[in-house]
């Protein structure tokens, strides 16, 4: 079975509602972050090295500019989600984000917004203008980077925020009728890969609307590179995140929506492990094991009890 016949992704959410194929389009406001502009701290987390997903060099386009060159990279898509994804996308004053949003907005083949951004980030003006744009009409979803609900992994990963700036931002964003993605990361220091299936838990209690998973990546110049250098930081295995993902896929509500299973890094700013270089491969295994153990939802009814995804023989 296809990744999509057991698991509630958003293209194929999209396909649905829209009747066609929308395409997300990453674009990069020129923003910056609290935890390194200085207001909370300098260095970022502990894992972060913007380059390793995104084009630093677009920043310095006009956002229509990135709209035509991404567009044209799109796979047969006609109608796009315009995704400001380059490190704070509300960390600015709400004019400066409304000049960005609306330029993005004023495309003809735009659907609507994807705003990624940190809980600690999204003061209530911002809220409103956002949800401005949804009672027009336009698909918009913020995106939350929490990583972890346990307070302590966000205090080792220099996150600077804790888990009561989330659930604040997502019952403010709820109250106005906004969808949340939440975005969690895999296999971070002093966590077990299935520590992951107990955020999980607590974010879709909170109220998130949506998922984004990431296997933990060590790319050059974040602060983890140097203690993985050091032989300090062992690595997530391939084997055991699709182990964390598929339980946590099988104990997600049905109606949530999955915008990633797996993630990749670009080479050669990717350390370790080597496995995410490539996404297609870890979600090839997530696909075969809930193929197996069954799809999103399949463990809802049940106590969780862990059983690792059978192996090949080599």
């Amino acid at each position: 079975m296809e990744l999509h016949q057991q698991v509630n992704m958003l293209g194929q959410d999209l396909q649905r509602r829209y009747g066609e194929k929308i395409h997300k389009l990453s674009l990069h406001g020129a923003f910056t972050c609290p935890n390194r502009d200085g207001t909370l701290g300098r260095g970022g987390c502990t894992f972060c090295n913007v380059a390793s997903f995104v084009d630093e060099s677009a920043q310095v386009l006009p956002i229509a500019q990135q709209l035509q060159a991404r567009a044209k990279e799109a796979d047969r898509a006609r109608r796009y989600l315009a995704y400001f994804q380059a490190y704070t996308s509300t960390y600015a004053e709400v004019a400066y984000l409304k000049q960005m949003y609306e330029e993005a907005l004023g495309a003809a083949d735009m659907v609507g917004l994807c705003v990624g951004t940190r809980p600690d980030c999204v003061p209530d003006a911002v809220l409103d203008l956002l949800a401005g744009y949804q009672a027009q009409g336009f698909e918009i979803w913020l995106e939350l980077g929490l990583q972890s609900a346990n307070d302590a992994t966000l205090h080792r990963i220099n996150r600077g925020h804790d888990y009561r700036a989330y659930e604040s931002a997502v019952l403010r964003a709820r109250a106005r009728g906004l969808k949340i993605c939440t975005h969690l990361i895999v296999g971070l220091p002093g966590e077990q890969a299935m520590d992951s299936l107990a955020t999980l838990q607590q974010v879709v209690s909170t109220g998130t609307q949506g998922i984004k998973l990431h296997p933990l990546h060590v790319v050059a110049g974040s602060t983890l590179a140097k203690a993985w250098q050091a032989g300090r930081l062992p690595v997530l295995t391939e084997a055991d995140y699709v182990d964390a993902a598929c339980a946590m896929i099988r104990h997600t509500p049905p109606e949530v929506v999955y915008h990633r299973v797996s993630a990749a890094a670009r080479a050669p700013t990717l350390l370790a492990p080597a496995w995410c270089e490539n996404r297609w491969s870890a979600m090839v295994a997530i696909s075969r094991a809930l193929s197996r153990l069954g799809p999103q939802g399949s463990a809802l009814d049940r106590p969780f009890v862990f059983t690792p995804v059978p192996r090949r023989q080599a």
